[in-house]
Protein backbone atom coordinates (compact mmCIF):
# COMPACT_ATOMS: atom_id res chain seq x y z
CA UNK A 1 0.00 0.00 0.00
CA UNK A 2 1.26 3.54 -1.05
CA UNK A 3 1.48 5.78 2.02
CA UNK A 4 -0.15 8.87 0.56
CA UNK A 5 -0.59 11.33 3.71
CA UNK A 6 -0.13 11.54 7.57
CA UNK A 7 -2.34 13.78 9.63
CA UNK A 8 -1.62 13.52 13.36
CA UNK A 9 -4.28 15.13 15.45
CA UNK A 10 -4.18 15.76 18.86
CA UNK A 11 -7.33 15.76 21.01
CA UNK A 12 -8.48 16.48 24.41
CA UNK A 13 -11.38 14.68 26.26
CA UNK A 14 -12.65 15.43 29.63
CA UNK A 15 -13.30 12.25 31.77
CA UNK A 16 -16.81 12.12 33.22
CA UNK A 17 -14.63 11.43 36.99
CA UNK A 18 -11.01 12.15 37.62
CA UNK A 19 -9.13 9.06 37.39
CA UNK A 20 -6.27 8.84 39.93
CA UNK A 21 -3.39 5.96 40.50
CA UNK A 22 -0.33 6.00 42.12
CA UNK A 23 1.47 8.70 39.48
CA UNK A 24 -1.00 10.86 38.86
CA UNK A 25 -4.67 12.58 38.27
CA UNK A 26 -6.64 12.27 35.15
CA UNK A 27 -9.26 14.76 34.49
CA UNK A 28 -9.05 14.36 30.95
CA UNK A 29 -7.34 12.12 27.74
CA UNK A 30 -4.90 14.45 26.11
CA UNK A 31 -4.14 11.87 23.01
CA UNK A 32 -2.98 11.98 19.37
CA UNK A 33 -4.91 9.93 16.48
CA UNK A 34 -2.75 8.96 13.63
CA UNK A 35 -4.95 8.94 10.49
CA UNK A 36 -3.63 7.54 7.24
CA UNK A 37 -4.07 7.97 3.94
CA UNK A 38 -3.79 5.01 0.92
CA UNK A 39 -4.33 4.52 -2.14
CA UNK A 40 -7.91 6.01 -1.33
CA UNK A 41 -8.90 4.34 1.80
CA UNK A 42 -7.94 5.82 5.52
CA UNK A 43 -6.90 4.00 8.43
CA UNK A 44 -6.68 5.41 12.10
CA UNK A 45 -4.65 4.17 14.66
CA UNK A 46 -4.42 5.80 18.18
CA UNK A 47 -1.50 6.69 20.42
CA UNK A 48 -0.99 5.83 24.11
CA UNK A 49 0.85 7.87 25.52
CA UNK A 50 -0.03 10.35 28.14
CA UNK A 51 0.80 14.31 27.99
CA UNK A 52 3.93 13.71 29.86
CA UNK A 53 6.57 10.85 30.94
CA UNK A 54 4.83 9.72 34.15
CA UNK A 55 3.71 5.97 33.43
CA UNK A 56 6.11 5.26 30.08
CA UNK A 57 9.12 7.31 29.40
CA UNK A 58 7.53 8.38 26.29
CA UNK A 59 4.85 11.39 26.46
CA UNK A 60 2.66 12.60 23.57
CA UNK A 61 5.17 15.55 22.80
CA UNK A 62 8.60 12.57 21.82
CA UNK A 63 5.28 10.35 19.75
CA UNK A 64 4.79 13.44 17.69
CA UNK A 65 8.52 13.83 17.05
CA UNK A 66 8.94 10.29 16.47
CA UNK A 67 5.99 10.01 14.25
CA UNK A 68 6.74 13.44 12.31
CA UNK A 69 10.03 13.69 11.78
CA UNK A 70 11.23 9.81 12.11
CA UNK A 71 8.63 7.71 11.08
CA UNK A 72 7.13 9.30 8.39
CA UNK A 73 9.94 10.11 6.14
CA UNK A 74 10.90 6.41 5.86
CA UNK A 75 7.06 5.44 4.65
CA UNK A 76 6.05 8.75 3.28
CA UNK A 77 5.30 8.14 -0.14
CA UNK A 78 6.91 4.19 -0.18
CA UNK A 79 4.64 1.27 -0.89
CA UNK A 80 4.70 -0.51 2.78
CA UNK A 81 3.16 -3.74 2.51
CA UNK A 82 1.17 -4.38 5.92
CA UNK A 83 2.18 -3.90 9.62
CA UNK A 84 4.43 -6.61 9.97
CA UNK A 85 7.05 -5.09 7.05
CA UNK A 86 6.32 -1.24 8.72
CA UNK A 87 7.87 -2.72 11.78
CA UNK A 88 10.91 -4.32 9.98
CA UNK A 89 11.14 -1.27 7.98
CA UNK A 90 11.56 0.98 11.90
CA UNK A 91 13.74 -1.13 13.38
CA UNK A 92 15.96 1.13 13.41
CA UNK A 93 14.59 2.97 15.83
CA UNK A 94 15.37 2.40 19.64
CA UNK A 95 12.28 2.21 21.89
CA UNK A 96 9.66 4.65 21.15
CA UNK A 97 6.84 1.49 21.12
CA UNK A 98 4.03 3.92 21.60
CA UNK A 99 5.05 5.53 18.55
CA UNK A 100 5.49 2.99 16.32
CA UNK A 101 2.70 1.61 17.44
CA UNK A 102 0.04 4.33 17.15
CA UNK A 103 1.19 4.35 13.29
CA UNK A 104 1.28 -0.06 13.19
CA UNK A 105 -2.91 0.03 14.39
CA UNK A 106 -3.63 2.39 11.72
CA UNK A 107 -1.61 0.16 9.24
CA UNK A 108 -3.97 -3.03 10.82
CA UNK A 109 -7.01 -0.86 9.32
CA UNK A 110 -6.00 -0.71 6.06
CA UNK A 111 -5.20 -4.25 6.01
CA UNK A 112 -8.45 -4.89 7.32
CA UNK A 113 -10.13 -2.35 4.36
CA UNK A 114 -7.97 -3.77 1.85
CA UNK A 115 -8.44 -7.41 2.73
CA UNK A 116 -11.99 -7.11 3.59
CA UNK A 117 -11.74 -8.97 6.58
CA UNK A 118 -11.93 -8.05 10.42
CA UNK A 119 -9.50 -6.85 12.40
CA UNK A 120 -10.33 -10.51 14.65
CA UNK A 121 -9.54 -12.30 11.43
CA UNK A 122 -6.58 -11.07 10.69
CA UNK A 123 -4.99 -11.83 13.95
CA UNK A 124 -6.22 -15.06 14.43
CA UNK A 125 -9.36 -14.33 17.04
CA UNK A 126 -11.48 -17.23 18.14
CA UNK A 127 -13.95 -15.60 20.78
CA UNK A 128 -16.70 -13.99 19.56
CA UNK A 129 -17.61 -11.88 23.43
CA UNK A 130 -14.67 -10.73 25.50
CA UNK A 131 -14.79 -10.71 29.42
CA UNK A 132 -15.21 -7.34 30.86
CA UNK A 133 -13.48 -6.14 34.61
CA UNK A 134 -13.51 -2.59 35.91
CA UNK A 135 -10.37 -0.83 37.11
CA UNK A 136 -10.60 1.82 39.88
CA UNK A 137 -8.85 4.62 40.82
CA UNK A 138 -7.56 5.69 44.50
CA UNK A 139 -10.30 7.39 45.63
CA UNK A 140 -10.44 9.72 48.61
CA UNK A 141 -12.22 7.34 51.13
CA UNK A 142 -13.24 3.95 51.83
CA UNK A 143 -16.97 4.69 51.69
CA UNK A 144 -16.23 6.83 48.26
CA UNK A 145 -14.57 3.57 47.05
CA UNK A 146 -17.01 0.92 48.44
CA UNK A 147 -20.10 2.58 46.96
CA UNK A 148 -18.39 2.72 42.99
CA UNK A 149 -17.73 -1.33 43.89
CA UNK A 150 -21.29 -1.52 43.94
CA UNK A 151 -21.94 0.09 41.70
CA UNK A 152 -19.94 -1.58 39.04
CA UNK A 153 -20.66 -5.05 40.73
CA UNK A 154 -24.22 -3.79 39.62
CA UNK A 155 -23.32 -3.58 36.55
CA UNK A 156 -21.70 -7.24 35.89
CA UNK A 157 -18.16 -6.88 35.95
CA UNK A 158 -16.47 -9.85 36.13
CA UNK A 159 -13.42 -8.89 38.44
CA UNK A 160 -12.93 -5.69 40.47
CA UNK A 161 -9.24 -4.08 40.11
CA UNK A 162 -8.38 -1.63 42.79
CA UNK A 163 -5.38 0.87 42.27
CA UNK A 164 -2.96 1.17 45.26
CA UNK A 165 -0.20 2.91 47.15
CA UNK A 166 1.67 2.96 49.92
CA UNK A 167 -0.69 4.41 52.60
CA UNK A 168 -3.80 3.31 50.54
CA UNK A 169 -3.36 -0.44 50.19
CA UNK A 170 -4.35 -3.14 53.34
CA UNK A 171 -6.38 -1.64 55.57
CA UNK A 172 -8.25 0.00 51.96
CA UNK A 173 -8.16 -3.68 50.86
CA UNK A 174 -9.11 -5.67 54.55
CA UNK A 175 -12.41 -2.99 54.50
CA UNK A 176 -13.50 -4.23 50.86
CA UNK A 177 -12.29 -8.21 51.67
CA UNK A 178 -14.69 -7.36 55.20
CA UNK A 179 -18.32 -6.13 52.43
CA UNK A 180 -17.17 -8.38 49.43
CA UNK A 181 -15.57 -11.39 50.27
CA UNK A 182 -16.70 -13.68 47.50
CA UNK A 183 -16.06 -11.21 44.55
CA UNK A 184 -13.11 -11.40 41.99
CA UNK A 185 -10.50 -8.92 43.50
CA UNK A 186 -7.17 -7.27 41.84
CA UNK A 187 -4.44 -4.91 43.18
CA UNK A 188 -2.68 -2.78 40.96
CA UNK A 189 0.64 -0.82 42.33
CA UNK A 190 1.88 0.71 38.85
CA UNK A 191 5.37 -0.09 40.26
CA UNK A 192 5.06 1.92 43.74
CA UNK A 193 7.00 -0.64 46.04
CA UNK A 194 10.31 -2.40 46.36
CA UNK A 195 11.36 -5.37 48.46
CA UNK A 196 11.36 -3.36 51.76
CA UNK A 197 7.17 -3.97 51.55
CA UNK A 198 7.63 -7.93 51.02
CA UNK A 199 5.64 -8.31 54.81
CA UNK A 200 2.86 -6.20 53.43
CA UNK A 201 2.74 -8.49 50.65
CA UNK A 202 2.74 -11.54 52.58
CA UNK A 203 -0.38 -10.14 54.37
CA UNK A 204 -2.10 -9.60 50.94
CA UNK A 205 -1.99 -13.67 50.51
CA UNK A 206 -5.12 -13.30 53.50
CA UNK A 207 -7.36 -11.16 50.82
CA UNK A 208 -7.86 -14.05 48.43
CA UNK A 209 -6.55 -11.78 45.54
CA UNK A 210 -6.77 -13.00 41.79
CA UNK A 211 -3.13 -11.28 41.51
CA UNK A 212 -1.14 -8.34 42.26
CA UNK A 213 -0.21 -6.26 39.52
CA UNK A 214 2.80 -5.00 38.90
CA UNK A 215 4.28 -4.17 42.56
CA UNK A 216 7.56 -3.65 42.24
CA UNK A 217 10.12 -1.75 39.65
CA UNK A 218 8.80 -0.75 36.02
CA UNK A 219 11.23 -2.40 34.31
CA UNK A 220 11.73 -5.20 36.88
CA UNK A 221 11.88 -8.89 36.62
CA UNK A 222 14.27 -10.40 38.81
CA UNK A 223 13.01 -8.63 42.41
CA UNK A 224 9.92 -9.43 41.25
CA UNK A 225 11.38 -13.19 41.23
CA UNK A 226 12.10 -12.95 44.49
CA UNK A 227 8.97 -11.66 45.41
CA UNK A 228 7.17 -14.41 43.93
CA UNK A 229 9.03 -16.90 45.73
CA UNK A 230 8.06 -15.55 49.00
CA UNK A 231 3.90 -14.84 48.47
CA UNK A 232 1.43 -17.37 47.55
CA UNK A 233 -0.93 -14.59 45.45
CA UNK A 234 -0.17 -14.51 42.08
CA UNK A 235 2.15 -11.58 40.54
CA UNK A 236 0.72 -9.97 37.62
CA UNK A 237 3.55 -8.39 34.89
CA UNK A 238 2.64 -5.26 33.62
CA UNK A 239 4.76 -2.42 32.65
CA UNK A 240 7.82 -4.91 32.57
CA UNK A 241 6.72 -6.82 29.72
CA UNK A 242 7.56 -4.70 26.59
CA UNK A 243 8.78 -7.16 23.92
CA UNK A 244 8.30 -11.24 23.74
CA UNK A 245 11.85 -11.54 25.13
CA UNK A 246 11.19 -9.79 28.29
CA UNK A 247 8.37 -12.14 28.67
CA UNK A 248 10.46 -15.20 27.94
CA UNK A 249 13.03 -14.06 30.68
CA UNK A 250 10.37 -13.62 33.07
CA UNK A 251 8.78 -16.75 33.01
CA UNK A 252 11.83 -18.36 32.96
CA UNK A 253 12.70 -16.58 36.16
CA UNK A 254 9.40 -17.56 37.72
CA UNK A 255 8.67 -13.49 38.34
CA UNK A 256 4.98 -14.00 37.65
CA UNK A 257 1.85 -16.49 36.96
CA UNK A 258 0.15 -13.72 34.70
CA UNK A 259 1.07 -11.88 32.20
CA UNK A 260 -1.11 -7.94 31.41
CA UNK A 261 -0.46 -7.51 27.42
CA UNK A 262 -0.81 -3.92 26.89
CA UNK A 263 0.04 -3.99 22.36
CA UNK A 264 0.57 -0.51 22.47
CA UNK A 265 2.93 -0.96 25.42
CA UNK A 266 5.40 -3.16 23.60
CA UNK A 267 5.40 -1.89 20.32
CA UNK A 268 2.18 -3.02 18.24
CA UNK A 269 0.08 -5.71 17.42
CA UNK A 270 3.01 -7.75 15.71
CA UNK A 271 4.87 -7.99 19.18
CA UNK A 272 1.91 -8.66 21.02
CA UNK A 273 0.68 -11.75 19.39
CA UNK A 274 4.74 -12.99 20.02
CA UNK A 275 3.84 -12.49 23.57
CA UNK A 276 0.63 -13.96 23.14
CA UNK A 277 1.57 -17.26 21.57
CA UNK A 278 4.60 -17.60 23.97
CA UNK A 279 2.10 -17.37 27.28
CA UNK A 280 -0.44 -19.72 25.19
CA UNK A 281 2.93 -22.21 24.94
CA UNK A 282 3.68 -22.28 28.83
CA UNK A 283 0.16 -22.04 30.57
CA UNK A 284 0.34 -17.97 31.40
CA UNK A 285 -2.64 -16.54 31.44
CA UNK A 286 -3.04 -12.87 30.24
CA UNK A 287 -5.08 -10.48 29.87
CA UNK A 288 -5.72 -7.33 27.48
CA UNK A 289 -4.82 -3.79 29.98
CA UNK A 290 -5.97 -0.49 29.32
CA UNK A 291 -4.54 2.95 28.64
CA UNK A 292 -7.63 4.67 28.79
CA UNK A 293 -7.95 4.74 25.63
CA UNK A 294 -10.47 6.39 23.42
CA UNK A 295 -12.85 4.19 21.23
CA UNK A 296 -10.22 3.77 18.24
CA UNK A 297 -7.52 1.90 20.86
CA UNK A 298 -10.52 0.39 23.22
CA UNK A 299 -12.21 -1.29 19.42
CA UNK A 300 -8.69 -2.56 18.73
CA UNK A 301 -8.11 -3.83 22.10
CA UNK A 302 -11.40 -5.90 22.01
CA UNK A 303 -10.59 -7.76 18.37
CA UNK A 304 -6.85 -8.03 20.37
CA UNK A 305 -8.57 -9.90 23.32
CA UNK A 306 -10.13 -12.44 21.10
CA UNK A 307 -6.99 -14.45 20.46
CA UNK A 308 -7.72 -17.33 22.16
CA UNK A 309 -5.28 -17.85 25.40
CA UNK A 310 -6.91 -14.84 26.52
CA UNK A 311 -10.31 -16.76 27.59
CA UNK A 312 -9.95 -16.85 30.93
CA UNK A 313 -9.35 -13.32 32.09
CA UNK A 314 -11.29 -10.06 32.53
CA UNK A 315 -9.71 -7.23 30.62
CA UNK A 316 -9.35 -3.91 30.80
CA UNK A 317 -11.27 -2.16 28.46
CA UNK A 318 -14.55 -1.54 29.77
CA UNK A 319 -17.42 0.64 27.96
CA UNK A 320 -17.09 4.18 26.66
CA UNK A 321 -18.82 5.88 28.97
CA UNK A 322 -16.92 4.39 32.09
CA UNK A 323 -14.40 6.84 30.88
CA UNK A 324 -15.98 9.69 28.75
CA UNK A 325 -19.09 11.53 27.94
CA UNK A 326 -18.30 11.99 24.76
CA UNK A 327 -16.01 9.34 22.31
CA UNK A 328 -14.70 9.60 18.65
CA UNK A 329 -16.51 6.05 17.50
CA UNK A 330 -20.21 5.27 15.93
CA UNK A 331 -20.88 3.87 18.08
CA UNK A 332 -19.63 3.97 21.30
CA UNK A 333 -18.16 0.94 22.71
CA UNK A 334 -20.97 -0.69 24.75
CA UNK A 335 -20.46 -3.73 26.47
CA UNK A 336 -23.22 -6.19 26.74
CA UNK A 337 -26.50 -7.21 29.40
CA UNK A 338 -24.03 -10.05 30.50
CA UNK A 339 -21.18 -7.35 30.86
CA UNK A 340 -18.95 -8.50 27.72
CA UNK A 341 -18.00 -6.90 24.49
CA UNK A 342 -19.21 -8.38 21.20
CA UNK A 343 -16.01 -8.83 18.86
CA UNK A 344 -16.20 -7.33 15.47
CA UNK A 345 -16.13 -9.69 12.50
CA UNK A 346 -16.81 -10.75 9.41
CA UNK A 347 -20.06 -12.22 10.26
CA UNK A 348 -21.75 -10.27 13.17
CA UNK A 349 -22.40 -6.80 11.55
CA UNK A 350 -20.36 -5.31 14.67
CA UNK A 351 -18.12 -2.27 13.74
CA UNK A 352 -17.24 1.00 14.63
CA UNK A 353 -16.48 4.22 12.23
CA UNK A 354 -14.85 7.20 13.61
CA UNK A 355 -16.54 9.90 13.97
CA UNK A 356 -14.69 12.92 12.13
CA UNK A 357 -16.90 15.32 13.36
CA UNK A 358 -16.77 14.69 17.49
CA UNK A 359 -12.49 14.32 16.22
CA UNK A 360 -13.53 18.33 15.19
CA UNK A 361 -14.72 19.73 18.08
CA UNK A 362 -11.82 17.88 20.65
CA UNK A 363 -8.96 18.96 18.10
CA UNK A 364 -6.33 20.84 19.62
CA UNK A 365 -3.73 20.48 17.16
CA UNK A 366 -3.38 18.64 13.62
CA UNK A 367 -0.39 18.27 11.78
CA UNK A 368 -0.62 17.80 8.11
CA UNK A 369 2.43 15.72 6.49
CA UNK A 370 2.31 15.16 2.41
Amino acid sequence: MIIDRIDIIRVKVPFVHPFETSFTRFVERDALIVKIYSEGLIGYGECKAFYGPLYNPEDNGTCLHIIKNIIAPVILHKDIEGPAEFMAEVSFIVGNRLAKAAIENALWELKSQREGKSLKTLLGGTQNEVKVGVSLGIEPTIPALLNKIEKYLAEGYHRTKIKIKPGKDIEVLREVRRHYPDITLTVDANSDYTLDDIELFKAMDDLNLQYIEQPLGEDDIVDHAVLQKAIKTPICLDESIVSVDIARNAIELGSCKIINIKSSRCGGLCESIKIHDLCMEHDIPIWVGGMTELGIGRAQNISFASLPNFASLAHDIAASNRYFAEDITIPYVTITPSCTLVVPDDTNGVRYEVDEKAIDRMMVSRDVIK
